[in-house]
């Protein structure tokens, strides 16, 4: 069973969506004691990091996430919960505390000429780091949607699994051990979105 973590995320629901059309079995959850005998876990996100951190820790899910990953268990954060998987943000003088599961700030595009902020619409996958379970049968330059105008920039570059350009080259995605993450959204990804939500559920099942 995969949890999908639901803290008021505007995007829930097509998350969840995906994932059943992808064939998995997804619970959506609320709690800690219903996170804990989840297989897997997803934590999806719209809207800011602060109010992010703020809704996890309210219901008990902050702690919770951090136990379940430190169980093994497989993991995958969607867009601010890619983010919250870090230290700190720079968004909107944030003060609350990520996960810190990875070392490194969340930041702002740059402001550049003709660049609009945030990035709406699609760009594509670069440099897909070899052999992530999260990116089996997607090839290097597909595409994948993006609606934000904060990114991770994460300490270690070895975390990296894909890398976008937008004005600047960012990390669209890391994994290490049990733990994925993209910035951009799978759900609305269309194909390769729904072949990367199939890798993630496929390797939940055999983990």
């Amino acid at each position: 069973m995969i949890a999908l973590l639901d803290y008021g995320s505007g995007n829930l629901r097509s998350v969840h969506n995906a994932l059943l059309k992808v064939g998995a079995d997804v619970r959506v959850v609320r709690d800690a004691a219903e996170l804990h005998g989840a297989d897997a876990a997803v934590l999806p996100g719209v809207g800011a990091f602060d109010d992010c951190i703020h809704a996890l820790e309210k219901q008990e899910l902050l702690a919770a996430t951090r136990t379940f990953i430190d169980s093994g268990r497989p993991f995958l954060g969607i867009c601010v919960g890619y983010q919250a998987l870090f230290d700190r943000s720079d968004e909107f003088n944030s003060c609350a505390a990520g996960l810190g599961i990875f070392k490194g700030n969340v930041v702002k595009f740059s402001a550049g000429e003709g660049l609009k902020v945030p990035q709406i619409g699609w760009n594509q996958l670069e440099s897909i780091a070899p052999g992530c379970p999260l990116f089996r049968d997607i090839n290097e330059g597909s595409y994948v949607y993006f609606v934000h105008s904060f990114f991770p920039r994460p300490e270690d570059p070895g975390i990296v699994a894909t890398k976008t350009t937008y004005g600047e080259t960012f990390a669209s995605s890391v994994w290490r051990d049990n733990v994925f993450a993209t910035q951009f959204h799978p759900e609305k990804s269309q194909k390769v979105g729904l072949q990367l939500l199939k890798n993630f559920k496929d390797h939940a099942e055999t983990a």
